[in-house]
């Protein structure tokens, strides 16, 4: 493996995750925190959705990124640390990278220890001039930046891939309070966002045929029994996706097929036929409106950038 990398560890251990999943399980309605999709296994199942021809969501963004990536370097400038949030398999970055001008270091976050440890690896590798300063951390609270290398520069935080759907309106004002407190005094943001549309298409791309996102969606369940000790029987759960038109948003859950009892962590849990256990929302927002909340966060929009058909849009924020 070459290059300059770095690699700090400050993720939760197992004990968040039992911690997680006891309190969600124990609630009502019950819930598992969607953060938790991405061990080892669910990094790779996310990836596998983005490839399939229903997910349009990752081909659409990296489409806008690879059209206005000159543009958007433009408005970074040069010597930019640049930090990714929930980088993954730091597909699109590489676009953004190739662009820059100079940026004096790539700070990919993930929570995924083993997927960011490969993942940032493979791209220090391919940028040999680049400090690679990878932070495997729950990029949703609070953290602190390790020392970056490098002459001064912006701190430019990068979040794609509409994750920032995943947060209630609220906490996506929070979150963004967060990364300005992360990046500091004159700190910016690339966010990716998905946009409001007609529910068919929605559904589709959270429906797979190939039901890859009903893998991802069950490895949750997986994962318990993996690391909790758990004893679900995967085959009597399912998947559950749909578009709530009142609430502009994509629902996921996990539900079950029978009434069955499962012991998790040394805790039993009874589960009633049918009943759902919540596992993600996807917010999708008109233009404007995103616009908005980020503006109570501090950030005020510089430009954005949209495909032909509108699925999809990439903004940029300068605090104040």
């Amino acid at each position: 493996m070459d290059g300059d990398f770095a690699f700090h560890d400050l993720a939760p251990g197992q004990e968040n995750f039992r911690d997680a999943v006891i309190a969600g399980l124990d609630g009502n309605p019950r819930s598992l925190p969607c953060k938790f999709f991405y061990d080892a296994r669910g990094s790779e199942l996310f990836e596998e959705i983005c490839d399939t021809p229903e997910y349009y969501l990752t081909r659409t963004e990296l489409a806008i990124l690879d059209e206005f990536a000159d543009a958007i370097a433009a408005e970074i400038g040069p010597h930019a640390r640049l930090v990714e949030l929930g980088s993954g398999a730091s597909r699109k970055v590489r676009l953004l990278l190739q662009a820059l001008k100079q940026p004096a270091a790539y700070v990919p976050v993930d929570i995924s220890r083993e997927h960011l440890r490969e993942a940032a690896g493979l791209l220090a590798a391919d940028f040999p001039d680049l400090p690679v300063i990878a932070v495997c951390a729950d990029y949703t609270r609070p953290f602190r930046l390790p020392p970056m290398p490098g002459p001064t520069g912006k701190r430019v935080g990068f979040f794609p891939g509409s994750t920032i759907g995943n947060f209630e309106p609220e906490a996506v004002v929070r979150f963004l309070r967060n990364c300005a407190e992360l990046l500091g005094p004159g700190g910016e943001m690339l966010i990716g966002a998905d946009l409001k549309k007609e529910s068919e298409l929605l559904d589709a791309a959270y429906n797979d045929r190939a039901g890859k996102n009903a893998a991802f969606n069950l490895n949750m369940l997986e994962r318990i029994n993996r690391e909790l000790s758990g004893d679900l029987d995967i085959d009597q759960f399912e998947h559950l996706a749909f578009y709530n038109e009142d609430e502009r948003r994509m629902e996921l859950y996990i539900r079950s097929l029978a009434d069955q009892t499962a012991t998790i962590a040394g805790r039993s849990f009874r589960f009633e036929r049918g009943e759902r256990i919540h596992t993600e929302n996807s917010y999708k927002y008109p233009q404007d409106e995103f616009c908005r909340l980020a503006g109570r966060a501090g950030f005020s929009p510089v430009h954005s950038w949209t495909d032909k058909n509108e699925l999809f849009c990439v903004y940029y924020f300068r605090q104040g």
